[in-house]
């Protein structure tokens, strides 16, 4: 017998299919009262990350498909998806879209090294922090090393080009407290930023410090260098590396919480943070 589905039929199972779901017999995920339940019911979780900023998610050149994608907060996200039972889909995207695509709701998380703003946190749901540097981080300016000396607060940034990361804590931090600057130019990653720097195509960059320390770690000719005694201060309520997740979705939010809590309590974020800090280097990642 064969049981190979013509063209016809198969419009035909297409057509019964449009009107059973017309009919409110659509499918299970549709019909879950939240995401949570959702995420359980289809089995896998969509998570969206900027797959540049080492050491918490980076790409593996060594690697293919999926498991390019590495860094302390990919194995988070794993993490997470094998506490639901479900599997996990990482999304790369740049850090712009991994912000919209979980504010209107595309995707279910976003574990891509966020910080608290008061910006964020009204237009996503903002988990509790999974990650404190055992010192706080702290902001500063990365230059070429040639103009340390012109360079070294930033009254002297007013005639200057300076870069930052667009819709980032660090954008923030350079709207609030640098008085002037001639350009202000914005990029949807961390590296094209230091990549401007470094070609002279902007003067500063607004960064972590310990993401610009790991830059010239991993690249000793850059060229480039934090400038000393300069650090943009921060409300201690934004330190912390949390997770985004659409608005509203508190079911899913207090699940999250419950594993990050889980994660905190056997100090599984630190091991990886320093596994993957490791790891950058010896590929020579960014």
């Amino acid at each position: 017998m064969n049981n190979t589905i013509t063209r016809k039929g198969a419009g035909l199972l297409a057509a019964l299919l449009t009107a059973l779901s017309l009919a409110g017999c659509a499918p299970k995920e549709d019909a879950a009262a939240n995401r949570l339940e959702a995420i359980l019911q289809r089995g896998y979780i969509e998570v969206a990350t900027e797959p540049y900023f080492a050491p918490n998610e980076f790409i593996d050149p060594t690697k293919e498909g999926a498991d390019k994608y590495v860094g302390s907060d990919i194995e988070l996200a794993h993490y997470i998806a094998d506490s639901l039972g479900v599997e996990c889909h990482i999304v790369p995207l740049d850090f712009t879209t991994v912000l919209s695509g979980v504010t209107t709701g595309k995707y279910d998380l976003a574990i891509s090294a966020l910080a608290y703003t008061p910006e964020r946190a009204e237009a996503m749901e903002l988990s509790d922090g999974y990650y404190y540097d055992s010192s706080t981080v702290t902001y500063g300016l990365m230059v070429r090393t040639e103009n340390l000396d012109a360079i070294q607060t930033v009254d002297d940034l007013a005639q200057r080009v300076i870069v930052v990361q667009s819709g980032s804590i660090q954008e923030s931090l350079a709207n609030e407290q640098i008085p002037a600057w001639a350009e202000m130019k914005r990029v949807s990653a961390t590296t094209d930023g230091f990549l401007m720097v470094q070609e002279q195509k902007a003067d500063a960059i607004v960064t972590a410090i310990t993401t610009a320390q790991l830059y010239i770690d991993a690249n000793p000719g850059c060229g480039m260098s934090i400038v000393p005694d300069l650090t943009f201060p921060v409300d201690e309520a934004l330190q912390g590396t949390r997770i985004g997740l659409p608005k509203g979705e508190t079911e899913l939010l207090d699940k999250v919480n419950e594993i990050i809590a889980e994660v905190r309590e056997q100090g599984l974020y630190d091991t990886w943070y320093i596994q993957y800090t490791d790891y950058a280097k010896t590929l020579g990642v960014q």
